[in-house]
């Protein structure tokens, strides 16, 4: 098996992590905090400052073999609003850019293709791609958050998760950004 990985910060580390655990392929789901500026900030409190430069973000181990990263990066677009700056839904601050950072050059050439087909649809896109400076895990009461706390607060509602669970994923349709795709899916299934 050849592992590979991929930090994404998408808001609230929590529905991020909830989204992408127990998915087929997925070894290793972490909630952290990326590409700040020094390990001694990567905690909750500093980090909430705004000022250290990390992003809530998840960390992914996967196996492509079993899932692929086109696959991984649907659906982060179909669950952020890539317009938005320093925020997610409530959740407003620097901490909560979204972002995509990766370790290897194979990853980063498809990083910026699905995030060039993504901003197609956009007037502004704000996801940020970079190289993986640091990942530092975040504390451990933060890890499977959801789980613990099955009515904890999320910006990425359960039901919307649970639907991009079922969601007939196929690799040669992944040609329009997420929200198009989605929006036909939900026009098909209603009809």
């Amino acid at each position: 098996m050849r592992e590979k990985q991929i930090v994404l910060a998408g808001g609230c580390f929590w529905g991020m992590e909830k989204l992408y655990s127990g998915l087929p392929g997925v070894l290793e789901a972490t909630v952290g905090y990326a590409n700040g500026d020094t390990e001694a900030n990567a905690r909750y409190e500093t980090v909430c400052t705004g000022l250290t430069g990390f992003r809530e973000a998840l960390l992914l181990r996967y196996d492509p073999e079993r899932i692929s990263l086109r696959r991984l990066l649907f659906l982060f677009f179909a669950v952020i609003d890539p317009s938005q700056f320093h925020r997610q839904g409530m959740d407003i601050g620097a901490q909560y850019q979204t972002g995509v950072y990766w370790s290897d050059p194979e990853t980063e050439a498809i990083v910026n293709e699905v995030a060039a087909m993504e901003a197609v649809a956009r007037r502004e896109f704000y996801v940020e791609r970079e190289p993986l400076r640091c990942f530092y895990p975040a504390e451990e009461y933060h890890q499977r958050y959801l789980e613990k706390n099955p009515d904890g607060y999320c910006h990425i509602a359960p039901g919307k998760i649970a639907a991009l669970r079922r969601y007939p994923y196929e690799e040669a349709a992944y040609t329009r950004p997420a929200a198009q795709l989605l929006a036909a899916y939900r026009g098909q299934t209603e009809g």
